[in-house]
């Protein structure tokens, strides 16, 4: 790798290594997490801070986890142009800057929120950025499993930014989108299953079969679509969302359904992004539920 090729990198190319559009889902899920955990809302300056210091480390993982995976992105079809396969950033570039946005972004955290989500998110930042990148992705087939954790606490940081404290609401919020990661992941890997064959990741396709994987992408939905009426009945939200949930939730599981029939070949991609609207239309329901009650 020249000199030359390194320093062609760019600004969007270190944007790029902090999975600016998963940042931004995880930031949508941790605003919940804070407006869920007043019945008013909390101070815009708390908000910004709590935002972007979970942001800054969340982009610090996302750069671990591209120069962790950089030989096997290059030989990925969908990822082989990344920053650091293609030569644009050097290895050890994306370490200085993950040092920086994990620095920071505790730093915020600790001075301008608290210390308890400062400690969670140096917590999911290891847990994702070490333990899942270096050893549980290429381990087991149940890495998006017991991985999934990490990547679920969003809700929980955003909740406790505010009230410093760990609740039953924050776990909650935590345990929707713990399960809902399964099917989220599974479904995108039976569309790539050919470019995890080629580096040897023991994605459960691979590993169990598309068969299998499909009647678990099934199991995991209808348990989602049970675990996200919980806020209804702890009394956390009301009817709004709780028809939220359940058209949402019927949306998924017929996706879950075709995919399982097999009905078209982009059943699996079309149950993957479903997923993301889902998350996404979810959260939102939270949100008008608890300012506009019935």
């Amino acid at each position: 790798m020249s000199e030359a090729v390194v320093g062609a990198a760019t600004w969007r190319d270190y944007l790029e290594l902090t999975k600016p559009r998963v940042v931004l889902l995880m930031l949508l899920c941790a605003l919940v997490g804070m407006l869920l955990a007043t019945p008013g809302v909390p101070p815009l300056t708390l908000v910004l801070a709590g935002l972007g210091g979970i942001a800054l480390v969340a982009g610090s993982a996302a750069v671990v986890n591209h120069i962790a995976d950089a030989r096997i992105d290059a030989r990925m079809a969908r990822t082989r142009n990344r920053p650091i396969p293609e030569g644009r950033v050097s290895p050890a570039a994306g370490i200085v800057f993950a040092a920086v946005l994990g620095i920071a972004g505790l730093a915020v955290l600790v001075v301008w929120v608290n210390p308890l989500t400062a400690g969670l998110n140096l917590v999911s930042w290891i847990g994702y950025g070490l333990l899942y990148t270096l050893y549980l992705k290429r381990a087991t087939s149940q890495n998006i499993v017991i991985g999934g954790v990490f990547g679920a606490a969003p809700p929980l940081f955003g909740w406790t930014a505010v009230t410093n404290s760990i609740e039953w609401g924050g776990l909650i919020l935590l345990l929707i989108i713990f399960v809902w990661t399964p099917p989220h992941f599974w479904a995108l890997a039976i569309d790539r299953r050919r470019d995890y064959e080629k580096v040897d990741v023991p994605m459960l396709p691979i590993t169990h079969g598309d068969a299998y994987t499909r009647r678990q992408i099934l199991y995991y939905t209808i348990v989602l679509c049970l675990v996200s009426v919980a806020p209804f009945l702890i009394g956390m939200s009301g009817l709004v969302y709780l028809s939220g949930a359940l058209i949402l939730g019927a949306g998924f599981l017929g996706c879950a359904i075709a995919l399982l029939r097999g009905s078209t070949e982009r059943a699996p991609i079309a149950t993957f992004r479903y997923s993301i609207v889902y998350l996404a239309l979810l959260c939102v329901v939270l949100l008008v539920d608890h300012y506009l009650p019935v």
